[in-house]
């Protein structure tokens, strides 16, 4: 069968790429075009058949509303080529893999030109803009939830859906870098043997700018007291950033960029600074202690006090419905609160333990692994 997958950030990068490996497996005479990154380009290489990447995501990656409006323009030539070549392809299925604000114009097409569509990973209708249900109804043949929480919100609207468990779990629990012991990481990176403090921007250049300044003063701050000033502060780099991208002016050394390695800078940190994203679930799996941070431009954020319905912006936090660890949302988003958090994380052993303990729970109410296989396998069996 064909395949016409869309991703449109670095998280659906890799849930594109491991629901592609399932479609393998599953259908071997399956054709996989696809919109993506590079560990999807990389599955599908590994495969070969299927005709390959069509557009790369960063190309197209921007943040908040007033970022979309600014560059709205060009988001509608993309998504009229999108439209244009899944027409002339003509898929079996369209499968749009979260990224709402480019996927609802897709399926709105894809449906009109009757092409079945299926949505993996949804829309988070459930913290703002609920009136795009209405839109997943119409438009959407069936819909793949990855989080428990969803699963009676879904059922009350009406909406038609299947759930597997979470991809992530998959990722983060067959990732080498868990496996890898210290010792290799440093020598891989070649770093030196010193505790660590990870940073994570995010993987858009607007986050990454707005991001770095506070992350480089927190660094700085916390390198001149006396019991910070052996630690190294590592930037995990997303798949698509080089250190080009970080603007580390200022540093001396102690604040460095470690590229494609996020689970092993997370695994082997004693906390971690998170951009708010993907990244923090996943810093819960691996078991980091973590504070989140995210500041956006002051419209953007106006407009999301107005629209969102939600107590927390982590997926960790709405998944236990309690806050396991902080937020700094805008202004709260400063070096002295970062400093204050980071201290904690690292010093405070009970502040860790109740942490950890979270962790648990919210692994264990994500379940267990192969959700991706397992949506592979429930998509084909859809479409058969």
């Amino acid at each position: 069968m064909k395949y016409y997958l869309v991703a449109g950030e670095a998280s659906g990068d890799l849930h594109g790429s491991n629901l592609m490996r399932g479609l393998y497996a599953r259908d071997p005479e399956a054709d996989i075009r696809f919109w993506g990154g590079g560990l999807m380009d990389a599955v599908y290489r590994e495969n070969q058949p299927g005709s390959g990447l069509v557009r790369d995501y960063r190309e197209g990656a921007v943040l908040g509303i007033w970022e979309v409006i600014v560059q709205a323009r060009k988001l509608l030539r993309r998504v009229r080529f999108c439209e244009e070549d899944i027409a002339a392809w003509k898929p079996d299925v369209v499968i749009l893999i979260d990224y709402p604000g480019f996927n609802f114009r897709i399926a709105g097409f894809a449906h009109k030109a009757g092409f079945k569509v299926f949505w993996y990973i949804a829309p988070k209708v459930w913290a703002s803009r609920e009136g795009r249900i209405r839109k997943l109804k119409a438009y959407v043949d069936k819909l793949f939830i990855v989080f428990p929480f969803e699963i009676d919100y879904f059922k009350r609207k009406g909406v038609d859906f299947i759930y597997r468990g979470n991809p992530l779990v998959d990722a983060v629990d067959r990732s080498e870098a868990l496996h890898e012991s210290r010792e290799e990481f440093l020598r891989r990176h070649g770093l030196e043997d010193k505790p660590v403090i990870a940073l994570l921007a995010g993987s858009r250049s607007g986050e990454i700018k707005t991001m770095m300044p506070t992350f480089m003063q927190m660094a700085a701050r916390l390198h001149g007291m006396p019991e910070y000033a052996g630690y190294q502060f590592l930037i995990a780099a997303a798949p698509s950033r080089t250190r080009e991208d970080y603007d580390l002016a200022g540093n001396d050394g102690f604040v460095q960029v470690v590229s494609g390695d996020t689970y092993g800078v997370l695994h082997h940190a004693r906390a971690a600074v998170i951009n708010s994203g993907t990244a923090s679930l996943e810093a819960a799996l691996i078991g980091t202690p973590q504070v989140v941070a995210y500041r956006t431009s002051a419209l953007t954020a106006l407009i999301a006090r107005i629209i969102l319905k939600i107590k927390y912006v982590s997926l960790a936090n709405l998944i236990l419905d309690r806050g396991a660890f902080h937020e700094l949302l805008q202004e709260d988003f400063t070096t002295d609160r970062l400093v204050a958090e980071v201290r904690r994380l690292v010093e405070d052993g009970g502040c860790r333990s109740r942490m950890m303990a979270d962790y648990a729970e919210v692994r264990e109410l994500l379940g267990g692994t192969g959700a991706s296989e397992s949506v592979a396998e429930a998509m084909i069996g859809e479409l058969r």
